[in-house]
């Protein structure tokens, strides 16, 4: 079959039989309908699902020509690779994209990441997905009605909308395979291999085993980091430490002879020297966990006298996020980036961007643009200390600190401007000639992404200006006043487990003032935390976080902007108030958390006074 009539048939299969066919009907709705956007929760849920699934649409359709050729020759060299596959590796996304609430369709591995593993893996079943509010399994015994009412339950509460349990029929040998896989990966056999060998040091399979249980065991418990502690003092604690939603949490305690070999173990599959604990070092290796694979990035330094600390950076390119998913709340910022990264929009330069303390999700939001971009069209140059994804179809550059190397942030914006790009991604923006260089690049034409640590998006501007030398202040700021596009400033906020989180009324839970403070009725029903937790959210009564966002986004005219000048020079806290800039703040960003029932009204509160 021709290389055409596999994108006709895949285009078919998706419901595409045209170009034209997956553009929006209509153009991008303005401001005040936006708004309008946010009343039944309903429906502006429905219209956030249209708007993902016509932009996955077109992000599959968009680099289809190129999947279908390089599939043809991975074949040619023996590798078998399926469109699925190398589409979801460009990021065009999945066909069962969701928005946040109750969710149809969910694939297998989406089911086992969110179910609490106690519900469905004592039932001997596969998840094989979820289809339209059809929860499809197969099991290995025949389910009783009590044991199918009890997994749709765990399936409600953890967000799914399930209206029946269908059973499957499969080759027991195949299903017993795949029981075996999934019961391999899972939290429960961690522990126990632990102990096993814990009793036979010296058995290096035991080892390998429970390595690779450790890290399934924390992607499934959606851990972002695995700190690990070998110190050789008798009374000194060697802890296995998660981080979860950003907080540690004490795992596993080994002996210190137990953690010295495993720290052995994971710094030599990751490159590094074994034998020098006394020099910081950095690695990576590869993991693969439910047919997807796992980047584990692992740093290592000296600990106390003669011990080591390691960190293991877990980058599950799964955890990407869509413009659509990050910004669900948020429309209006959705569509002026979209605006800003379009491919029609060529020459016009800006600069884009994101800040935060760290740990807010910058790099998540950053990659999010990079995905956003139709990078089949358009060049994308990452500058990055270091590489965290790998990004199909853009030209990706690795910092070097070593000194005259000649790879430096700046060195290597200079250097990336003769390569032609249409856009230049930049890690971080951490001293003065960054900060100069990319202003540079940004007015000679090209957009330039980027983040920085600040505490507000009117910090975020002060911080810019505090890089720039002073006899070129006057004229940096002006650039940078020409230049600027967005900036979004974001916290990552805890949610609240919808599955055991009190639901009451705003006036049974906050006093008159606060009730002012947070816009609320006495009647408006909102939920607060639950000490006690549940199973789903492991005790602790949350589970997750999601995007807090303060966004500037300046579309003013370029002859219309000496008052951002002045304003920058004088006092930044009036850029927000200029002609074509819109703002949002955090506080509202907060009520409407509070509104969706996200998050405590009295976090809330706190973090307006924080």
């Amino acid at each position: 079959m021709s290389s055409q009539q596999d994108r006709e048939e895949y285009l078919k299969k998706l419901g595409l039989h045209r170009q034209q066919d997956v553009l929006p009907p209509e153009g991008r709705k303005n401001k005040d309908r936006r708004q309008s956007d946010k009343g039944p929760v309903g429906g502006f849920e429905r219209r956030v699902g249209d708007r993902r699934k016509t932009r996955s649409s077109i992000g599959r359709e968009r680099y289809l020509d190129m999947v279908l050729k390089e599939r043809a020759l991975f074949a040619q060299q023996g590798f078998s690779r399926s469109a699925e596959q190398l589409l979801s590796a460009s990021g065009a996304g999945t066909e069962n994209e969701t928005v946040a609430g109750e969710r149809e369709s969910a694939t297998g591995d989406q089911l086992r990441a969110l179910l609490p593993t106690q519900t469905w893996l004592p039932l001997n079943i596969h998840l094989v997905n979820l289809d339209k509010g059809v929860l499809t399994v197969a099991p290995l015994h025949e389910l009783t009605e009590r044991q199918s009412q009890n997994l749709m339950n765990a399936a409600v509460r953890s967000g799914f909308k399930v209206e029946r349990v269908e059973m499957e029929l499969w080759d027991r040998a195949d299903l017993l395979r795949t029981l075996q896989a999934v019961h391999d990966l899972s939290a429960d056999r961690c522990e126990k291999t632990l102990s096993i060998w814990l009793n036979d040091l010296d058995n290096g399979l035991l080892l390998n085993q429970f390595q690779r249980d450790l890290l399934a065991e924390a992607l499934q418990m959606r851990v972002s980091d695995i700190h690990l502690v070998q110190d050789n003092a008798p009374d000194a604690p060697n802890w296995i430490k998660y981080r979860v939603d950003g907080d540690l949490i004490p795992i596993h305690l080994l002996p210190a002879e137990a953690m010295a070999r495993l720290t052995t173990l994971l710094k030599r599959d990751a490159g590094l020297n074994f034998g020098d604990r006394s020099t910081p070092k950095d690695g990576r290796f590869g993991f693969v966990w439910q047919g997807r694979s796992v980047d584990v990035r692992v740093a290592a330094g000296p600990q106390a006298q003669d011990g080591e600390k390691l960190t293991l950076r877990l980058l599950d390119r799964a955890g990407l996020k869509s413009f659509e998913e990050l910004f669900t709340r948020y429309p209006e910022v959705s569509d002026h980036m979209a605006r800003l990264l379009a491919p029609e929009i060529k020459g016009g330069g800006g600069l884009i961007l994101m800040s935060g303390p760290t740990g807010s999700g910058k790099s998540t939001t950053l990659y999010a643009c990079v995905l956003e971009i139709d990078r089949r069209r358009r060049h994308v140059l990452t500058i990055e200390d270091p590489i965290e994804y790998e990004m199909r179809y853009a030209t990706q550059w690795q910092v070097t600190q070593a000194t005259g190397a000649g790879r430096e942030f700046a060195d290597l914006i200079r250097a990336a401007m003769r390569h032609d790009p249409d856009y230049i991604v930049i890690g971080e923006m951490r001293d003065m000639s960054t900060v100069e260089t990319a202003l540079k690049a940004a007015e000679s034409g090209h957009t330039v992404i980027s983040t920085i640590h600040a505490d507000t998006a009117a910090q975020t501007l002060e911080r810019l200006r505090s890089f720039m030398p002073p006899e070129r202040e006057r004229s940096s700021t002006y650039t940078l006043s020409q230049q600027i596009r967005c900036v979004l400033n974001q916290r990552l906020v805890k949610t609240l487990c919808h599955a055991c989180s009190i639901k009451t009324q705003a006036k049974d839970a906050l006093s008159q003032q606060q009730m002012e403070l947070l816009e609320l009725e006495p009647e408006t029903n909102v939920r607060t935390h639950n000490p006690s937790g549940c199973d789903l959210c492991n005790r602790t009564g949350v589970l997750g976080r999601t995007l807090l966002l303060e966004a500037l986004m300046i579309s003013t005219p370029l002859a219309k902007r000496d008052p951002i000048f002045h304003a920058l020079m004088h006092n930044v806290g009036d850029v927000m108030h200029q002609e074509g800039v819109s703002y949002i703040s955090r506080k509202q960003g907060l009520l409407w958390l509070v509104k969706d029932g996200l998050i405590d009204p009295k976090i809330a509160l706190v973090m307006m006074e924080a």
